[in-house]
């Protein structure tokens, strides 16, 4: 539901700047409730401004300059996804500790660290599994959904003890 709310509100607020103002905003993200994948999501829909921030400050310079060095790139690009997660869940903490003047707890870096196996993990399946074995649309919405909320529920509405 925050997608489709977060959606809603920044639809409202582009029309209003086109009557106003007369241009397009760029929408922020695109559909991420019909993600097939968490790659899909992160990648393609969740966030697109920093998505998109994330490949060129982060993933593509690390991931060029480890795959001559490591010689596999798999292996670059694994390291460099984790980066770029890394790097998320550090700018959140940052953001989070200006707006509260909190220290922070490190539960949201984890988080993004969590994601960022998750995202690895399911693109050495698919790898592994080939053309093979592919789930329809119907099938694969719903499970990444269901992964994506079961995770949001572990990280962020566990009991501080």
């Amino acid at each position: 539901m925050l997608y489709l709310y977060v959606d809603m509100i920044l639809g409202v607020s582009n029309a209003a700047a086109r009557a106003v103002l007369g241009v397009e905003l760029q929408m922020p993200s695109d559909e991420p409730y019909l993600s097939t994948s968490l790659q899909d999501f992160w990648g393609r829909r969740w966030n697109l401004t920093v998505t998109n921030a994330l490949r060129h400050t982060v993933y593509k310079p690390l991931k060029s300059f480890l795959e001559p060095r490591l010689g596999a790139p798999w292996g670059a690009a694994a390291v460099a996804v984790m980066a770029a997660f890394l790097v998320s869940g550090l700018m959140h903490e940052l953001l989070y500790y200006y707006m509260t003047r909190a220290r922070p707890t490190w539960e949201v870096t984890g988080f993004f660290v969590l994601q960022g196996v998750c995202v690895v993990a399911e693109v050495a399946a698919k790898a592994a599994a080939g053309e093979r074995w592919r789930p329809s649309n119907a099938v694969a919405t719903p499970l990444t959904r269901a992964i994506q909320e079961c995770k949001a529920l572990v990280e962020w509405l566990k009991p501080n003890f």
